[in-house]
């Protein structure tokens, strides 16, 4: 049996498992920074929690209101289910994927607070990663929607008015 065969792509399986990879790694690998000493970190310490708690709410904000929008469509695969519907309300109006977004701004929440260059590094490798997968689904998105690409240059991809 070939590895293929074990991570089929069709609809992006391969997709939701490196993302995953990508989770367990961001929570598992032990925050390291040798350039931030006990001093410097109690410097920032207000800054530090200001940034978690910023991007932390910004992060869970997104996530609830992104999927109670796409709720009859949530589907952990890029690829849409059958039935999907163009959403362009609520929080889509604002970014195309809050669900990608979310975990990118707890990501960077939490490496702002822990000033962590692994977690640096995670969070810079996850970019990379949303990125990709949702070129891969918006591609799928716009064969199913003649709107998608109209609403694609009209709304951005993870930032509000930025990207």
């Amino acid at each position: 049996m070939t590895l293929r065969a074990l991570l089929p792509t069709r609809r992006g399986e391969h997709l939701v498992a490196l993302q995953f990879v990508l989770l367990f790694a961001f929570v598992l690998i032990p925050v390291w920074n040798p350039f931030a000493g006990p001093a410097l970190l109690e410097t920032l310490t207000p800054w530090r929690w200001g940034a978690l708690a910023v991007f932390g709410t910004v992060g869970l904000l997104f996530a609830a209101l992104g999927a109670l929008a796409i709720r009859p469509y949530l589907t952990p695969l890029p690829y849409p289910v059958d039935h999907n519907q163009l959403v362009q309300h609520g929080v889509y109006a604002w970014v195309r994927h809050p669900l990608y977004s979310s975990q990118l701004f707890a990501a960077l929440g939490w490496t702002l607070y822990t000033l962590s260059l692994p977690h640096l590094a995670i969070l810079v490798i996850g970019f990379l990663f949303f990125d990709y997968k949702a070129a891969k689904e918006e591609a799928w998105l716009s064969e199913r929607h003649p709107a998608y690409p109209d609403y694609a240059r009209r709304v951005r991809k993870f930032i509000p008015w930025i990207y």
